[in-house]
């Protein structure tokens, strides 16, 4: 089954051309040099990109893939969550070509694409098993029942774990993309020069808090600033990237523990994180446990792990009609 799959949840036009776990192509326009000016997503100016390039896009998966539309067998596109005009220019886009194809609309969830994108390269994992979704707009733990069937044990109650490092690069005058460049820049934590916080919620075991440590991190560089002081930027990155890794570890060992999850996984963008990918590997190793990240072209949003989801989606009956709309927020468990 070959699918065209279109993804414009932020700042990437994305389309590909997959059949099951299989990429035939992969092409995404990247809008980084464009937001760099503003230090983060416009989300004006992201819509307007995604209208230009979308159909370029997708003729370039087409072409890379060997095919056409005609060969296609069914259309997918990121529906939820996102920035509501991203996702707007996608959908659309889609259910037209839906509706002039004659082919299934497969509506499919941005954090569920995210965790397909670990079934790429590693043709082995199956569900059931644990996954920790992690990016700059996104922190939660969740079980992977099947693969269509999720249940969010903890998340976090405010900033995610990705925008914490998107502040602290920002506070520090790091180039955007900000977690990139502060994982780039980060040698060695010292967190008896910079004794940052462990942010803790009163209820909700699995759930996260990075607000604190964002608040703290950008107290500190303002007290120096204050001062006439300058803070260690590479020291400053490694304690923040050792504390934020910190608290994704521990609730992910922790949890699997609690429900007995031999096999973990992790993705999102802050999957490509160089600290958690070691350590996440070291802590799961001591104990025995399975550990599956995506390969690092997969980390980011990318539309093959969009046709990847949408093949089992389409398999548990899950499609779309002209009457699908964009969700600019959506529990990845969502009925």
């Amino acid at each position: 089954m070959k699918i065209l799959s279109i993804e414009s949840s932020c700042d990437e036009t994305a389309a590909a051309v997959t059949e099951e776990r299989r990429v035939l192509s992969n092409i995404v326009a990247t809008q980084i040099a464009e937001h760099r000016i503003y230090g983060g997503v416009v989300p004006e100016i992201a819509s307007r990109r995604h209208t230009e390039a979308i159909s370029a896009v997708c003729a370039e998966a087409l072409s890379r893939a060997g095919t056409s539309y005609g060969d296609i067998d069914a259309v997918a596109v990121t529906f939820a969550p996102g920035l509501i005009g991203a996702l707007l220019v996608g959908v659309n886009f889609a259910k037209g070509l839906s509706l002039a194809l004659g082919k299934p609309l497969i509506p499919v969830h941005h954090l569920r694409s995210h965790i397909a994108a670990n079934y790429i390269s590693n043709p082995e994992l199956k569900p059931p098993f644990l996954c920790l979704l992690v990016s700059g707009g996104n922190t939660v733990l969740a079980e992977v029942s099947d693969y269509t069937k999720f249940k969010i044990i903890g998340g976090t109650r405010d900033d995610a774990a990705g925008e914490c490092f998107d502040k602290t690069a920002r506070a520090l005058g790091l180039d955007y993309p900000g977690g990139v460049t502060l994982d780039r820049t980060a040698t060695c934590a010292d967190s008896i020069k910079y004794p940052l916080p462990y942010p803790q919620v009163s209820s909700g075991e699995f759930d996260f808090s990075f607000s604190g440590l964002k608040t703290a991190v950008m107290n500190l560089v303002n007290n120096l600033s204050q001062k006439g002081e300058k803070p260690d930027v590479p020291v400053l990155c490694a304690t923040v990237r050792q504390r934020v890794c910190d608290m994704l570890i521990d609730k992910t060992i922790g949890a699997a523990l609690k429900y007995g999850y031999k096999t973990v996984a992790v993705a999102g963008g802050v999957s490509a994180n160089s600290e958690l990918r070691v350590r996440m590997s070291a802590e799961c190793s001591k104990r025995g446990f399975a550990l599956f990240y995506p390969e690092l072209r997969y980390c980011g949003d990318n539309a093959a792990m969009v046709g990847v989801q949408a093949y089992y989606e389409f398999k548990d009956g899950n499609t779309g009609g002209s009457s699908l709309n964009a969700a600019a927020t959506l529990p990845i468990d969502y009925r």
